[in-house]
C-alpha cells in the first residue's frame, strides 16, 4: 500500500451498506488506516484490508470518545507514520460532516488532502420513505437545516424557513422538536404534514407521520429518537398517495 502521507475524507452513505459510491469502496481498499464514526455501517469495514489499522472515533450525544481536535490530530499523525489515512464519514462530509474542518486542519499540516463525496441523508433518507423533497406543484425548494448550532441553540433558519412554502429538511433537530414545531404554529402551518424518520435506510428504520399540530404525540406513541431527521412539507403526502395507488392496482389484479 502506498506510504505517501495523504488524508481522504470518504462519505459512507446514510447507512445502507450499498449507497456508498464505487470511489469510497475503492479508497477504502487502499487505506493504511481509517478513522470511522459511529453512524457508518460496520459492514464497509469489510472492504478494507486485514492490515489496516482501524480507530473508532465516533460521536453520540453526550458520549464523545474522541474530542474533534484529538480526530483532527489523529488525522495528521497517523498519515505521517502510516500513509494514506481514510476519515470515514456518514451521510456526505460536507453536509453538516465537519468533513471541511478535518481537510483544512490537515492541510495546514502539510497533508495532501482529497474529498470523495457520499450520498447525503438529508435526502436519501426521504427518499427512501418515497418523500421527494421537490416535487412539481408542490414544491419548488428545500432547505437542509441543523436543529443544533455550535452554540448548542436552535438555528435561526429554521424560523426563516417556516415561514417558507419550501419542504424544510432538519438533522439533529430531535432535542428540540418542541421549540421547532412552535416556529411552524406561529406561521399557522398547524395543519402541515411531518414526516419523522429514525435510522434511515437501515433494518432498525422507524417512521412517524402526522402534522405540526400532532408530530410530538406521535414521537412519544412511537418512541422514535436520534439518530431521526424530521421532514416538514407537503410532499410528505406523496408517500401515502404512492402507496394508496399500488393498493388500488393490487385490488384490481384480485378482482
Amino acid at each position: 500500500m502506498n506510504r505517501q502521507p495523504k488524508l481522504t475524507v470518504v462519505g459512507a452513505g446514510p447507512g445502507d451498506v450499498e449507497l456508498i459510491t464505487l470511489k469510497g469502496i475503492k479508497a477504502l481498499e487502499n487505506a493504511n488506516v481509517v478513522l470511522y464514526d459511529a453512524l457508518v455501517n460496520p459492514k464497509l469495514l469489510e472492504y478494507v484490508s486485514s492490515q489496516t489499522e482501524l480507530i473508532f472515533v465516533g460521536k453520540r450525544r453526550g458520549c464523545y470518545r474522541y474530542q474533534q481536535e484529538q480526530i483532527n490530530e489523529l488525522n495528521v499523525s497517523r498519515a505521517f507514520s502510516h500513509g494514506h489515512v481514510i476519515r470515514l464519514k456518514g451521510g456526505d462530509p460536507f453536509i453538516f460532516g465537519r468533513g471541511a474542518e478535518e481537510m483544512e486542519y490537515a492541510a495546514k499540516n502539510g497533508l495532501e488532502v482529497a474529498i470523495v463525496p457520499g450520498i447525503s441523508s438529508s435526502l436519501a433518507v426521504p427518499a427512501y420513505q418515497n418523500i421527494p423533497l421537490t416535487k412539481r406543484g408542490s414544491s419548488e425548494s428545500f432547505w437542509v437545516i441543523t436543529g443544533t448550532t455550535k452554540e448548542h441553540q436552535l438555528s435561526n433558519d429554521i424560523a426563516l424557513a417556516a415561514k417558507s412554502n419550501a419542504t424544510v429538511v432538519i438533522l439533529m433537530g430531535m432535542g428540540k422538536l418542541n421549540e421547532i414545531v412552535s416556529l411552524f404554529k406561529k406561521e399557522r402551518k398547524n395543519d402541515l404534514p411531518v414526516a419523522i424518520i429514525q435510522n434511515g435506510t437501515t433494518k432498525d428504520e422507524q417512521i412517524g407521520i402526522g402534522t405540526v399540530n400532532s408530530i410530538e404525540s406521535i414521537v412519544k406513541e412511537k418512541k422514535l429518537d436520534n439518530p431521526a431527521i424530521i421532514v416538514f412539507g407537503s410532499v410528505v403526502k406523496h408517500r401515502e398517495k404512492l402507496l394508496q395507488i399500488q393498493q388500488e392496482i393490487v385490488l384490481k389484479e384480485v378482482v
